[in-house]
């Protein structure tokens, strides 16, 4: 039996990755805590065999104001609850970071390999780079750390880009064919993935993802068909596309490529439980 201690109690990652444990009851127990307060640091870790630490600031803000924020919660929260951890006798802690500590990736035409070094592009993307940098050293033969960098997390209940990109599939008569393709991870194989850094005591940097590369368009109109829309794909605007989608931000969000190699992602055990259709039927049903 493994406890685990998951950090954040309203993290969809988190929320998920427990009702996806409660498949196997006398495999693993979990628990929930909350670190919006500092009653935290009065809680015993020394029951927990893991801490998978998923809370954190998960939108993307440009307002500088906010800019310290993100370093409290994202860097420097991380870096103090993986300190108590260690010195409270855990085995295993597991950090979500984000494959936004690589930026744009715009230079390696959206290709992310083991050669690539992250470049982010703004103060979320750097926050998760710095909290990985911060809990680095405290990595030992007794305390291991997992670092993971999942691309689009999407699935039932998602936030971000996902849900914006299903309404706009429900609603549109029309929507731009362009051939773009991106890494994108669905919440199961997500929680599967970490079932398995669990189960194996994994310690290092891991790249989970999709089997599938995603074409915008395609997962657009597989949307759209869950629902029974019809939607027209066109190629008409992807001159304009192709000269807006390196240089404007939201452009290159939709329509540009940003896929980590297939290499990347393998892994010894098969995480990869839904393919991209299941998991858009699973989303949208």
């Amino acid at each position: 039996m493994k406890n685990i201690l998951i950090t954040g109690v309203n993290s969809y990652v988190g929320n998920r990755l427990a009702e996806w444990l409660k498949q196997y009851p006398k495999h693993y127990q979990t628990e929930k805590l909350s670190l919006r307060d500092g009653l935290w640091k009065e809680k015993d870790f020394s029951t927990y065999d893991v801490v998978v630490h998923v809370a954190g600031i998960a939108h993307v803000s440009t307002d500088p104001k906010m800019e310290e924020k993100y370093y409290q919660v994202n860097r420097d929260l991380t870096i103090d609850v993986a300190k108590k951890a260690k010195t409270e006798g855990v085995k295993q802690f597991i950090f979500l970071s984000s494959i936004i500590v690589y930026g744009e990736n715009i230079d390696n035409n959206g290709v992310i390999d083991e050669d690539t070094i992250p470049q982010p592009s703004n103060f979320y993307g750097n926050s998760k780079l710095q909290a990985e940098k911060g809990i680095e050293p405290l990595r030992t033969s007794d305390f291991k750390i997992a670092i993971i960098r999942p691309p689009m997390i999407y699935g039932k209940e998602s936030k971000g880009n996902y849900p914006r990109l299903a309404k706009l599939a429900q609603k549109s008569l029309i929507f731009p064919n362009y051939p773009n393709k991106r890494s994108m991870l669905h919440i199961d194989n997500l929680s599967e993935f970490l079932r398995l850094m669990i189960d194996n005591e994994e310690s290092g940097l891991y790249f989970p993802q999709n089997k599938e590369y995603v074409k915008t368009s395609e997962m657009v109109r597989t949307i759209a068909d869950v629902h029974g829309k019809k939607i027209w794909l066109t190629r008409l605007f992807n001159p304009v596309l192709h000269l807006l989608r390196n240089r404007v931000s939201i452009v290159n969000k939709v329509f540009g490529d940003l896929v980590y190699a297939r290499g990347l992602s393998t892994y010894k055990v098969d995480y990869q439980k839904r393919n991209l259709k299941e998991s858009i039927v699973n989303t949208e049903r």
